[in-house]
């Protein structure tokens, strides 16, 4: 199993439209391209003192190598740019690519 990890920093001042907007649109969008399997969304609990708004990451699991390509080259941007468009530098994200070794 893989996992897309994408890890936001959001602002304080635009945390509950944005998280309604990843819950209410940009998630079913993501899983509507049919590259993903699951999708979790993760609220970080410890913050470094010098860390401020909010921290969650968004784990969207797939199968494939091929999976990850096609939404790469079809539907990340577009996406990524209707991130920025709504919301600018009020959320800063970072993206990471995890394989799942072993699951208890």
């Amino acid at each position: 199993m893989l996992i897309y990890n994408v890890t936001c920093n959001v602002e304080d001042s635009i945390l509950s439209k944005w998280l309604e907007w990843m819950k209410e649109e940009h998630i079913p969008e993501v899983m509507n391209t049919q590259c993903f399997i699951s999708c979790k969304i993760m609220r970080v609990l410890q913050q470094s003192e010098e860390e401020t708004g909010a921290t969650f990451a968004i784990q969207y699991e797939y199968l494939k190598p091929e999976n990850f390509e096609t939404y790469s080259k079809e539907f990340a941007l577009t996406l990524q740019q209707k991130t920025k468009k709504l919301f600018g530098n009020s959320v800063l994200a970072f993206r990471t690519h995890l394989e799942i070794i072993h699951q208890f």
